[in-house]
Order: structure tokens, then sequence, then C-alpha cells
């Protein structure tokens, strides 16, 4: 089991890593965009109507695929002040329903995020000439790696691994 777990690791860091990558790459291109804009509208005198669209969903990419790695490394939103001062057991208790909740966003993103998609399926965005669906692809996407980001993790603790730590951390702490 463990050396599934040790695969599948492995599979979703690179999967966080590509994911990152292409982050990267959607706000370096919605920088140049943006740029692109303001060059348009004060130096040329005419604005491209493409560029805020286009921005619009770079940026949608960027966050949602961030925040999917920010779940699996552990760097999204959390309060940790109670685990703290709880013991170990407690510990991974609060940790594994802060997972399940965090699965059930992930869940809702794909499927609401797939029903919106679904309502615009035949709708153009109409500067960029793409379909209506692609402006909730980057939702849907992120739900999703959200969802498998979180079952690693849940499936971890309850192989008996410390995917969060705090056995490490309770060890530092009484040496």
């Amino acid at each position: 089991m463990n050396t599934m777990l040790t695969r599948l690791s492995a599979v979703f860091s690179r999967l966080a890593t590509l994911a990152l990558w292409v982050a990267g790459i959607g706000l370096v291109a919605m920088t140049v965009a943006v740029a692109w804009q303001v060059y348009g509208r004060y130096v040329l005198g005419s604005t491209p109507r493409y560029t805020e669209a286009l921005s619009i969903m770079l940026m949608a990419w960027f966050i949602f695929l961030g925040a999917a790695v920010g779940v699996r490394e552990r760097y999204h939103l959390g309060f940790d002040v109670l685990l703290y001062f709880v013991p170990l057991r407690a510990k991974s208790v609060l940790r594994t329903i802060s997972d399940v909740v965090v699965f059930a966003f992930g869940f809702g993103m794909v499927v609401y995020g797939g029903q919106l998609a679904a309502l615009n399926w035949s709708v153009a965005i109409p500067t960029l000439g793409l379909p209506g669906f692609m402006s909730f692809l980057p939702i849907i996407t992120g739900g999703v790696l959200i969802c498998l980001f979180t079952i690693e993790r849940l499936l971890q603790r309850f192989a008996g691994l410390d995917p969060d730590g705090d056995a490490a951390l309770a060890e530092a702490v009484e040496n």
C-alpha cells in the first residue's frame, strides 16, 4: 500500500508542478495582455477588444490552478490555532474533517462548474471567439485537482503515514 501511495504522490507532485508552471505562464501572459491593453489605449489610441476577456480567462486559470496546488502543499487558509493545543490523535481527526470539507468544496466546483459550462456550451465569448464553456474550465480543472490532492492526503493518513508532519513536529517540540 505504501509503495502505491509513494507512486501516487510522485505522480501528483508532477501534476502540481505542471499546474504551477501553467499558472505561472498564465500570469505572465495576463501581464502581457494587460500591458498591451494599456499601450493600445494610451499610445495607439485604440484599445484591443480581446485583451480584457483574455486577461480574465487567464486570471481564472492561474487562480484556480494555484489554489489547487495550495491545497496540496497545505498553503491554503486554515484554522491552525486549535491544532497547537490538541493531542496528536485529535490533530489527525481535525485535519481529516478539514480534508473532507475541502474535498466537498472541490467536488462542488466540479459539479456546479460543469453545470455552468453545460449552460454556456453553445454561447460564444464575443471578443475571443471561443465557446462560452471555456470560461468555466478553470473552475472544473481546479476542482478536480483539489479533489485529487485531498484524496491523496486522506489515503496517506488512513495508511498510517503522517502527510501533515504532526508527529515530527511533536517530536521536535519534546526535544
